[in-house]
């Protein structure tokens, strides 16, 4: 039973009906789930092997031959474009005797075929082993066409390139149910990732879910945010999908009733949106109340000016914030001129520690080439190549935003160790964890793949 009522139904842009509420168990969420190996084994044999993961973005692999490789666990999965111009996907690995075959994070075969660097087989982009050296020596036959590179389901939406590593896995589109019929008209595939961070934690990776899973810890780990939003769970509306995604819509572009704080931090706050937009806040100082509704307003009429194209949008979605949560490990914000992406990769032996990424893909107004991205304060160009800012928790910035995120999850992976936890104790807001836990136990259920 939601707390809220349903948001009404609009005839535009991102439909916003309230989802049916599941059925959740009352099993507790225990420590041992974020640190023990045995656990960790599990999700590495029977969840992540099950679901599609992202292996980069489309716009990194232009021409044939070009490639991008991403480690999950124990693998690490080779994307390569095709001279047909298809996206495959393959197990890294050489089917000689093991050799991993790449070893960069992204490159191009310019003409050529994949030479592993052990024995010099050659493989070229649709997978398919070209040449062996001493094909005669071999009592069972020429390898050749035979022993190619395993492939795996792939696909592309939103700009991503997707990968599945069970053979039987259900189609992308529908595994993305409702979220990519949500998105559509936001067309990522037209963003460019200006900001690309990776940071290496002290937590597992399921710290960083539970976290995007739930807003209730806003007013003490970003009080900023309470001047510009309505957090208030009865302002907000959690919508829990059958395919195990999640979203929460949360109104923007002004206070909650229930802020205290001056006028002057919100004016503040929004100022630079205000300059972009042309917009003048100053009827709204001794009554907030319609701030929201007057900014969506002048962004609706100003849009097209500004080159761009809101036709798809609805009013909420110019102020408001669209956040999702994709079972089992990456979320995302969207916003009028973007979307900041955020995903949680298990470590490969370790699980008190992740990689952590922080993208944002910036949406440059039509004919600019030099944009001021108001969610992450900073200039950004669509003609630099986006520096892949790598490090340890603390040592590179993810934006003021995120950072405070990634400063909480050190000292709550600690106190999940600590026998005096005894599980968790949430109010019906933080419902999300527990249907991303339930989701869990569901694949791991079904045992190794």
């Amino acid at each position: 039973m939601t707390t809220t009522d349903p948001a009404p139904v609009v005839t535009h842009g991102i439909p916003r009906e309230k989802a049916p509420e599941p059925v959740l168990s009352s099993k507790p969420i225990t420590g041992d789930r974020y640190y023990t190996p045995e656990f960790a084994k599990q999700e590495a044999e029977a969840l992540f092997p099950r679901v599609w993961q992202v292996a980069g973005r489309v716009d990194q692999i232009p021409e044939a031959g070009d490639y991008v490789t991403y480690e999950i666990g124990r693998d690490s999965i080779l994307c390569v474009r095709g001279e047909d111009d298809v996206v495959r996907a393959f197990y890294n690995v050489c089917q000689h005797r093991g050799n991993r075959l790449v070893s960069a994070p992204v490159g191009s075969l310019a003409g050529g075929d994949f030479q592993c660097a052990y024995h010099g087989w050659r493989f070229g982009d649709s997978g398919t082993l070209n040449w062996v050296p001493d094909e005669d020596d071999f009592l069972q036959g020429s390898p050749c066409g035979k022993r190619n590179l395993v492939e795996m389901p792939s696909d592309t939406w939103a700009g991503f390139i997707w990968f599945n590593m069970d053979p039987d896995a259900k189609p992308l589109r529908e595994w993305l149910d409702p979220v990519a019929d949500h998105l559509d008209g936001y067309r990522m595939e037209n963003m460019k990732r200006t900001h690309w961070v990776t940071v290496e934690g002290n937590f597992n990776w399921k710290c960083v879910q539970d976290n995007f899973n739930e807003s209730y810890h806003l007013p003490y780990v970003h009080p900023e945010t309470l001047a510009v939003m309505n957090e208030h769970h009865s302002a907000c509306q959690f919508d829990l999908y059958e395919s195990g995604h999640c979203r929460m819509l949360m109104p923007g572009g002004g206070p909650s009733p229930q802020y205290s704080g001056r006028t002057e931090r919100t004016l503040k706050s929004l100022a630079q949106d205000f300059e972009f937009w042309d917009f003048d806040p100053e009827p709204y100082r001794e009554d907030m109340s319609g701030l929201r509704v007057a900014l969506q307003q002048q962004k609706r009429l100003l849009g097209e000016a500004k080159g761009y194209d809101f036709s798809n949008y609805s009013d909420e979605q110019l102020t408001d914030h669209y956040h999702y949560t994709m079972f089992p490990n990456i979320s995302f914000s969207m916003k009028p001129d973007g979307c900041i992406w955020l995903r949680s990769t298990p470590h490969p032996t370790d699980p008190e520690k992740c990689l952590f990424d922080m993208w944002y893909l910036t949406q440059f107004p039509e004919g600019v080439t030099e944009y001021y991205s108001n969610s992450m304060h900073d200039f950004v160009s669509i003609d630099a190549q986006v520096e892949h800012q790598t490090g340890k928790a603390g040592e590179v910035s993810c934006g003021r935003g995120i950072d405070q995120d990634v400063a909480i999850w050190d000292s709550q992976h600690a106190g999940l160790r600590s026998r005096g936890f005894q599980g968790e104790y949430m109010p019906h807001q933080e419902r999300r964890i527990r249907f991303f836990h339930d989701n869990i136990d569901k694949h791991l259920e079904m045992g190794p793949l």
